[in-house]
């Protein structure tokens, strides 16, 4: 149960316009995918295994033998896998023949994601809306686009435009709004180690922008 409600006063991130649309891309070098996943595993799991024996670690013992591999899998397969363009969502669209006009809200959706500063993890809750422009998305797509997203080393704040752009660009509307509320591990295991303090962003744009319209989305996560 969330301790507090998220305010009406939270700071929204502004809508990028085209000019500045290469800031919310997660930055990737031009040969990201010369290599195959398999191969990417290879690599990975033979650095893995050089920063355990640089830290110390007996690799001869059963419980350390397969972590290499272990990380090197789970990083390209699971955590990281939404750096590649192949794992993107296929959102499927349907007419809105209900001729529903009102906002649609999508709260409590859990991620988890990394810090790109630490690569420790970030784990909370998106909440996202949009109106309808004449089409409407398969609720569990949202999910899949929010976890598409978090699974690369991210900020929270580029996580939060990226959701809210790649849903105005889906449905071809600018009425979508995302809120995220997140712990950061990287702020509660190192460095200041606070565990109680949590990182909040939004995302406003269309008829999002509207102080009732926000209010009235606010107090649908709030609920």
């Amino acid at each position: 149960m969330r301790q507090k409600g998220i305010s009406s006063n939270i700071r929204p991130l502004k809508p990028l316009d085209a000019a500045s649309e290469t800031h919310w891309n997660t930055p990737l070098r031009a040969d990201a995918f010369d290599l195959s996943d398999d191969e990417k595993i290879e690599q990975i799991e033979k650095h893995v295994r050089e920063i355990m024996l640089t830290l110390g670690l007996d690799l001869t013992d059963d419980s350390l033998n397969g972590t290499p591999k272990r990380v090197a899998k789970m990083y390209v397969k699971e955590v990281f896998s939404g750096l590649n363009p192949k794992n993107r969502p296929h959102a499927r669209l349907f007419e809105n023949k209900y001729n529903y006009d009102q906002m649609l809200v999508e709260k409590d959706i859990t991620f988890y994601s990394h810090c790109e500063h630490h690569l420790v993890p970030i784990y909370g809750r998106a909440h996202v809306a949009y109106f309808s422009g004449g089409k409407v998305i398969g609720l569990s797509k949202i999910n899949r686009i929010v976890q598409y997203y978090a699974k690369r080393p991210q900020v929270q704040e580029r996580l939060t435009v990226q959701i809210g752009k790649e849903l105005e660009a889906i449905l071809e509307t600018k009425d979508v709004g995302v809120v995220i509320d997140a712990n950061h591990m990287c702020v509660a295991m190192r460095g200041v180690g606070d565990t109680n303090s949590k990182t909040g962003t939004a995302y406003f744009n269309g008829k999002f922008k509207d102080e009732n319209v926000k209010r009235e989305f606010l107090n649908f996560i709030n609920s």
